[in-house]
């Protein structure tokens, strides 16, 4: 059973490294005046991928956003998307995005409705297309008790959604997410990330996400973390917590000097020490050589946030990781 689910992993491995870039992005560099917003970047998203761009405010992630979406002109680099260069063909890039921009462009004096056959008209998306293509949005994102109203009247969670509608209006490609939950109740925040996951399986759409939420970054495909206009680190969450953070081993019904005594930092927390150690190799001989301490523990691996920490020195505020 061990070697036939290393087989599994071994393919599911092949598949991701098969898969094509959708973005490609090479020497990115933007300066404002002196102000130096983007320090020659590199990266690479895969299709079908969920990909978590982090970064303090001011860190150069929006600016990014923009050179992508032809908003803003760049200095230097290059920037392909699908294939296509964006130099050589914006307009056509631009139908390959879909953007939720961290505040609702929405207009608040027409209604939901109207908000969004403005912008499917935009796209050719008219007439019976549109109402199609409305109807199958209402249904994902739930708000067909809401086309009739006011954009300016609805709360949150629900411009959130109607934000989602309009990004996804013209099927693209690829989704940008820029701050997508910032200021959402939970049960909102969770909506919306079942609704991403569905899109992803089922029309392997890719996500490009900035966040300032540590579980949503944890759960990404891959992450490349900015400071300063620069990228300080990138890999998968696993490959960025086995770098930059250790493991931690809680452990219950212990003494504090037990916990001391095997000259490890310590923290207390509620009812049980939190024992840091380099590597769960390490935990592992602890555990070992001492059973009679470690009768009720768990280990567990550092989180997206001590990653932030260590690599940029800064903490980014957010929720609490799974």
């Amino acid at each position: 059973m061990v070697g036939k689910q290393h087989t599994i992993l071994e393919g599911e491995e092949s598949m991701k490294s098969t898969k094509k870039n959708i973005i490609e992005i090479e020497h990115l560099s933007k300066n404002f005046g002196d102000i130096k917003a983007v320090r020659d970047i590199s990266f690479r998203v895969k299709e079908g991928e969920l990909f978590a761009f982090l970064g303090l405010n001011g860190a150069g992630k929006s600016t990014t956003i923009s050179i992508m979406c032809a908003q803003l002109s760049k200095n230097e680099g290059s920037v392909i998307i699908d294939g296509t260069d964006l130099d050589h063909s914006a307009d056509k890039i631009k139908r390959e995005l879909g953007v939720v921009f961290q505040n609702s462009v929405l207009d608040k004096a027409l209604t939901v409705q109207d908000n969004l056959r403005s912008r499917g008209a935009l796209y050719g998306i008219t007439g019976k297309e549109f109402k199609e293509r409305l109807r199958e949005l209402t249904q994902l994102l739930e708000f067909g008790d809401l086309l009739k109203r006011n954009v300016g009247k609805l709360s949150g969670g629900q411009r959130r959604r109607i934000d989602i509608a309009r990004a996804l209006l013209h099927r693209p490609k690829i989704l940008i997410l820029d701050e997508p939950t910032t200021g959402l109740d939970p049960q909102t925040r969770k909506t919306l990330w079942n609704v991403i996951g569905y899109l992803r399986k089922t029309e392997g759409i890719t996500v490009f996400l900035t966040t300032h939420y540590m579980e949503e970054a944890a759960d990404a495909d891959y992450v490349v973390i900015l400071d300063n206009g620069k990228i300080v680190a990138d890999g998968t969450p696993l490959e960025l917590k086995n770098a930059y953070t250790g493991d931690f081993i809680t452990l219950y019904g212990a003494t504090k000097e037990q916990a001391e005594s095997f000259g490890r930092p310590i923290s207390e927390i509620r009812d049980a020490y939190c024992i840091a150690v380099p590597d769960t190799e390490t935990a592992t001989r602890l555990i070992v050589a001492h059973p009679e301490i470690f009768t009720d523990y768990e280990i567990t691996k550092g989180k997206m946030d001590d990653v932030f920490l260590a690599v940029t020195g800064k903490t980014l505020t957010g929720g609490d990781e799974r």
